[in-house]
């Protein structure tokens, strides 16, 4: 694993972390595919000499979470559309719950370059094990995308137009952060 052994504290000031969701349904067309940034979170990754001793603690403000992007939509995404995105992710989909991630184990992945994190995940006020594997490039940057069901943590996935526009229940959680 090319990254050195020491303590990172990662944020918007240093690393990305975006959420992407995607549109479903007869009216699909009338929908856009979404690029959410998280604006505001903080992680500590430790990274130790022994195989047992890394750790990656992560938190997010649910309430930072800014539409960046829409995208394959009939018509350009406003303003006014991002403000009442924004509203129903922090009233609908995230309540306002606290965003966290704790590991449980982090080991070099099998095979080249990459390492494997386990560790539970909390938001919309549940808790779920998951498990990721983060491409580590020669440079220490470290880049993953991680899939995750909403319902799995509770989540009801956005439905409009009565039902003929749905945001689908999978979404990406995209990392990029240089360990370096």
């Amino acid at each position: 694993m090319p990254i050195t052994i020491g303590t990172y504290e990662l944020g918007p000031q240093n690393a990305s972390l975006q959420v992407k969701t995607y549109r479903e349904g007869v009216a699909a067309k009338v929908g856009h595919d979404l690029v959410i940034e998280v604006a505001r979170w903080e992680a500590k990754v430790e990274i130790a000499a022994g195989p047992d001793g890394s750790s990656i603690e992560l938190s997010a403000d649910p309430r930072s979470l800014e539409v960046r992007e829409g995208l394959r939509g009939m018509k350009p995404l406003t303003d006014k559309d991002r403000q009442e995105i924004h509203k129903l992710i922090d009233d609908k989909a995230l309540k306002g719950q606290p965003i966290s991630f704790r590991s449980t184990a982090v080991r070099e992945a099998e095979g080249a370059g990459g390492v494997a994190v386990e560790g539970d995940l909390t938001m919309g006020g549940n808790t779920r094990a998951i498990g990721v594997q983060l491409s580590v490039g020669a440079d220490g940057r470290v880049s993953g995308t991680i899939p995750l069901t909403q319902s799995q943590w509770g989540i009801k996935p956005y439905r409009g137009l009565m039902g003929a526009l749905k945001v689908r229940d999978e979404l990406e959680i995209v990392i990029d952060a240089s360990l370096g």
